[in-house]
């Protein structure tokens, strides 16, 4: 009986064997699973963040260019309001010179034979730059100034070239003409109107310290004007 025991035991130990062997794979098959299912699921969570990430880049973006839009909206909104003003301000401020002509003593040499052909002309120039044709409108003014040296529309002529020299960027056409103005009609309504574009020229060439002399005399100069109160704020602001 006692032989039999080892013999016994060693048969419950081989059949034991591959049993705890199956149990082993099984545990590392599991495990495997375990570790595979775990890596799709980070996986998954990665690719859903990344995604999530995507759609609210997407959504900012969208907002961007909706905001974008409008910016662009406005501010066209704003230049041609830029630009009807300026067409305001030249039909204003030529209906006023043209007032003051009429209405005014001739201080100078006899007006032309033609008023009604200079004023055609006249009218045709100012046209030009309501329209935005400076360059056109330069030309056009010299032109008249050339024709009628002592017309009744010199000192609005030689404003109107000098406003057009500026807007073409011929800077030193538009010191001239603002400067005849200043020096042989100081005391027209559109002299403050003629310093405070010489101050526009000065500042486009970048001569700020001249620009602000001549803004400082012309609210000296015509302290009442309209031109004075926008040289004050330009003043305020340096």
């Amino acid at each position: 009986m006692k032989r039999l025991l080892p013999l016994a035991a060693i048969l419950v130990l081989s059949s034991a064997g591959p049993a705890q062997a199956g149990l082993f794979d099984d545990a590392e098959a599991r495990r495997q699973i375990t570790d595979i299912r775990q890596d799709l699921e980070g996986r998954l969570e990665t690719t859903s963040r990344g995604q999530l990430e995507l759609a609210n880049q997407n959504e900012q973006l969208r907002a961007d260019v909706a905001r974008l839009r409008g910016q662009i909206e406005l501010l066209v909104n704003e230049v041609e309001t830029l630009k009807q003003r300026q067409r305001d301000f030249y039909v204003d401020l030529d209906t006023r010179l043209r007032l003051l002509e009429t209405s005014a003593p001739a201080s100078g040499p006899v007006a032309s034979a033609d008023p009604a052909a200079e004023s055609a002309e006249y009218e045709a120039a100012l046209n030009l730059l309501k329209d935005g044709k400076h360059r056109e409108a330069l030309t056009a003014f010299d032109a008249f100034i050339a024709r009628y040296p002592a017309g009744s529309f010199s000192a609005g002529a030689h404003f109107w070239a000098g406003n057009a020299a500026l807007q073409a960027k011929d800077i030193n056409a538009a010191t001239k003409h603002f400067d005849t103005v200043l020096s042989k009609w100081p005391n027209e309504s559109v002299a403050p109107d003629a310093m405070l574009g010489l101050a526009n020229s000065q500042q486009s060439i970048g001569d700020a310290a001249t620009s602000r002399r001549t803004l400082q005399a012309l609210t000296e100069r015509y302290p009442q004007s309209n031109a004075a109160q926008v040289a004050k704020q330009r003043l305020s602001k340096r």
